[in-house]
């Protein structure tokens, strides 16, 4: 039953990733197009938001990743080859 529990735990983790991940979007969303519309409101000139669109998508690119691809879960070859390896 632990191993039940292990794996529910596991789901649960990847459902509340992609949950942060979709409001980390709306807001990402919500901010730039404020951003945008500063900007068009001010004369339109130089498109100063690309800076915070294209930094801060990076970031979102990486959050969102992480939330819909995981990780492949440790196994116990991969445990016994790194304890093979020793260490410090």
């Amino acid at each position: 039953m632990g191993d039940e529990s292990d794996v529910r735990e596991q789901a649960i983790r990847r459902v509340k990733a992609k949950r942060d991940f979709r409001t980390h979007m709306v807001v990402y969303l919500v901010v730039n197009l404020a951003l945008i519309g500063v900007w068009a409101a001010t004369g339109a000139g130089f498109f100063w938001p690309i800076f915070v669109i294209g930094g801060w998508g990076i970031g979102l690119f990486f959050h969102g990743w992480g939330a819909h691809h995981d990780a492949k879960p440790i196994s116990e070859d991969d445990i016994q080859r790194e304890m093979g390896r020793g260490g410090p």
